[in-house]
């Protein structure tokens, strides 16, 4: 195994462990119906581009339109989408967030920026450099899988 491939395995592993980690101990304080990763995904998407259509975020999401209207239907019962006919094609309808979900999401951002802050406020003032030092490449990373993403990724 490469050097790369290596540090690429050990890199998920740790990321998939971090967000496991922050769901558990956010989840029981959450507002509003418990959520599950690909319904929050398909929120955040809409947060993005408000006005999305179903096509368009299973596009964004990489799933079948199918699934992404699945959970549009899950949503609206939740009471955290609403689906509007669009003006240009009544069979399609616009997805916007509701006053629940941007109230969720908000409290879910600020909930985990805190935890993570102060786990990372606990490591050694070098680790915490290493950190930011690591966040351009990463980022960078982000951009070179996302330039070459299939189209019909579901799972990461």
């Amino acid at each position: 195994m490469s050097d790369a491939v290596a540090v690429g395995d050990e890199l998920m592993s740790v990321l998939a462990g971090l967000r496991r980690r922050v769901r558990r101990r956010l989840r029981p304080e959450a507002p509003g119906p418990k959520l599950r990763g690909a319904q929050v995904e398909l929120l955040r998407a809409v947060e993005d581009q408000p006005g999305i259509g179903v096509r368009g975020a299973a596009e964004v999401l990489h799933l079948a339109p199918n699934s992404v209207s699945t959970l549009v239907n899950q949503l609206v019962a939740m009471g955290m989408l609403e689906r509007h006919p669009d003006p240009d094609d009544r069979r399609a309808a616009k997805l916007q967030l509701t006053d629940l979900a941007e109230h969720r999401l908000a409290y879910w951002r600020e909930a985990r920026s805190e935890l993570v802050g102060a786990g990372v406020a606990q490591l050694p003032e070098a680790d915490q450099e290493a950190l930011r030092q690591a966040l351009p490449a990463l980022r960078q990373l982000l951009a070179n899988l996302s330039a070459d993403e299939p189209p019909d990724l579901e799972e990461s």
